[in-house]
């Protein structure tokens, strides 16, 4: 277990600084690359792993970073009761998406996130709809108290905040994936929304609130309680990658989805998490009666 621990820990901080990486290379490199790559073969050879390799990276080490710990906290099945779910629901929605414009409207993957499936959606799309997806409806569930009063309002509650957090992060994400210097998709017919269709968001809510809510079909016969000490990678993998799109929308001037993205995002997610401990404070515990016989005296004790 002590390796799984380092594993994860190893591949989370990877998955960090890979965004960071990214995030310079976006930010710095790619305005300045004829200098960069005057510089010879260092600055050519930074330059290219940056650009080429670091988005790819990033989504493969945060994956093995939230698999891991699904694996180690929850457990093997409950761990693919969730991915497979999100992984194949996802992928159908955007290969469905690239093809027909439905559920998200009209767009098409440039490079830069790996190989593409069908020639469509790269391969890195659908394990970033699983970790991220996974980090907020865990955040939703143990901030909800789902554990400890598993009702169907709970359930549905969780679900539509884990959707709602899951849609908050693509506020930030859309503006810097699809406008910056150096865009990942493009929009066939820019949206209302700062270039971004409405449907858009509407097809990421859909989309995560069903593969939430098949995940939830196939956890309802397993105990999951997860507490607060327990909720930090979710966190943390949550927040890193709002604050990197975050970081990219700013720096092209998209303050307002951003913001949106923060206080219907970002601040839900962590009083969520805050929550999560409470919740299991004030789980009562039920007294238990012991007896014990010395003799012929009897003492209780409570």
């Amino acid at each position: 277990m002590r390796q799984l621990v380092i594993a994860e820990r190893v591949s989370l901080i990877g998955h960090i600084l890979a965004k960071a990486f990214g995030l310079i290379g976006i930010l710095l490199v790619i305005p300045n690359a004829e200098i960069i790559l005057n510089s010879g073969g260092v600055g050519q050879t930074a330059m290219q792993l940056s650009l080429a390799d670091g988005g790819v990276v990033d989504i493969i080490l945060g994956t093995i970073a939230v698999s891991i710990y699904a694996y180690r906290i929850l457990g093997w099945r409950t761990w693919l009761g969730f991915m497979l779910p999100a992984m194949s629901i996802s992928v159908g929605s955007e290969l469905l998406g690239t093809s027909t414009g439905f559920p998200f409207g009209d767009y098409t993957y440039l490079s830069g996130l790996g190989y593409k499936i069908a020639g469509l959606v790269p391969f890195t799309i659908p394990l970033s709809w699983f970790y991220v997806g996974l980090s907020s409806y865990l955040i939703a569930r143990a901030g909800l108290g789902v554990a400890q009063n598993p009702s169907l309002a709970r359930h549905v509650g969780a679900i539509a905040l884990g959707a709602m957090l899951f849609t908050c992060w693509d506020f930030a994400l859309e503006p810097a994936m699809s406008q910056t210097n150096l865009p990942f998709w493009y929009w066939e017919n820019p949206g209302a929304f700062f270039g971004t269709p409405y449907q858009n968001y509407a097809g990421w809510f859909g989309t995560s609130a069903l593969f939430m809510t098949v995940a939830a079909l196939l956890w309802k016969n397993t105990p999951i309680k997860v507490e607060r000490s327990q909720l930090w990678v979710p966190l943390i993998v949550y927040l890193s990658n709002f604050f990197f799109a975050a970081g990219l929308s700013l720096a092209a001037g998209f303050a307002i989805p951003v913001s949106l993205g923060f206080v219907i995002g970002v601040v839900p997610a962590v009083v969520l998490w805050w929550r999560s401990k409470a919740s299991f404070a004030n789980v009562p515990v039920a007294p238990t009666t012991t007896e014990v016989s010395v003799a012929s005296v009897k003492v209780a004790v409570k």
